[in-house]
């Protein structure tokens, strides 16, 4: 399988802190382009009642892996990421791993396999204790509660340093709901659940792919968790690999991402590399709409069909 950390020097693997430069360009021939898949997305599924306030997007040219090109619609509006937000956690296990701040055991791999090829939430919940020294359980006074809430902001204040905004990182994936001093937070603090943006997804996995985040071994073994089989046969309706952005790329494209779907949101945050060569990230997050299918596939086919004219 390829790995796309060959994108940058070697020299790169050498320096593992983390870039904070992140300075994209914005060409106009780029946003026109992504203005114009969206509007033909949104008249395409007009009679679905989608409405321009239910995407969000983001698209990044990498052909140039030192000159990023981006363009964005709403790419800076928060929104509740679902099974995204696990993308944040590999990289800020990654950065702790490199730091030495927690151990490299064999639990804790097999954790990050879950959380990213399964988008297991149990898996997830596991390693949002070990990154911020926190676990749930019964509610705490409020002293301690107050310092529960300190420590996992942990992965808050990682991103922030890096320049990241309007996100919020510090909640576990639920499957059936919070309980005890998770509930109890969420009452007590502000805000009550995780959020991202489209621009800060799309940035994080483009600094994933050309080896700028933590280090280019380490986003190695990231490529490697999120690499995905568009081809290969599954009897999950919400494979990550075949009903997200999988459904929209032609034959032969290669394909990492990270899904995140509930019963209001649909969201998918791709790195694809067409046939022709060319290599992109597309972050497209849809709310209200989680049980339309074709949203996100119909919006990654007119873009990459933009970009072949």
């Amino acid at each position: 399988m390829l790995l796309l950390c060959s994108l940058v020097s070697d020299a790169n693997a050498q320096n593992p802190a983390p870039d904070n430069s992140w300075k994209p360009e914005h060409p106009p021939q780029l946003q026109q382009l992504l203005d114009a898949a969206v509007q033909t997305t949104l008249a395409k599924f007009a009679p679905k009642k989608l409405e321009p306030d239910q995407i969000a997007a983001t698209l990044i040219d990498l052909n140039d892996p030192q000159h990023p090109a981006q363009a964005e619609y709403r790419g800076d509006v928060q929104i509740y990421p679902a099974s995204v937000i696990k993308l944040f956690y590999l990289v800020a296990v990654h950065r702790w791993l490199e730091d030495k701040k927690i151990d490299d055991t064999a639990e804790l791999r097999r954790a990050m396999h879950d959380m990213i090829v399964d988008s297991y939430n149990e898996a997830t919940g596991y390693i949002v204790d070990v990154l911020t020294g926190t676990t749930s359980g019964p509610e705490l006074p409020q002293k301690e509660i107050e310092q529960w809430w300190d420590k996992r902001n942990a992965v808050n204040r990682y991103f922030a340093a890096l320049g990241y905004t309007n996100i919020n990182v510090n909640k576990k994936p639920w499957c059936e709901g919070p309980y005890g001093r998770e509930t109890q937070a969420i009452k007590l603090f502000k805000p009550t659940r995780n959020q991202l943006t489209t621009d800060a997804t799309a940035r994080l996995m483009a600094e994933i792919v050309t080896g700028r985040a933590v280090s280019t071994a380490r986003c190695q073994e990231m490529m490697e968790l999120l690499h995905r089989d568009p081809s290969a046969s599954s009897a999950d309706p919400d494979s990550q690999a075949r009903a997200f952005s999988g459904l929209g790329i032609p034959p032969g494209t290669k394909l990492w991402s990270k899904a995140g779907w509930t019963s209001e949101t649909r969201h998918d945050c791709a790195y694809l590399e067409l046939p022709d060569g060319r290599r992109l990230v597309l972050t497209i997050f849809t709310v209200n709409h989680a049980n339309e299918r074709e949203i996100i596939p119909t919006l990654v086919r007119t873009v990459i069909a933009g970009l072949q004219k």
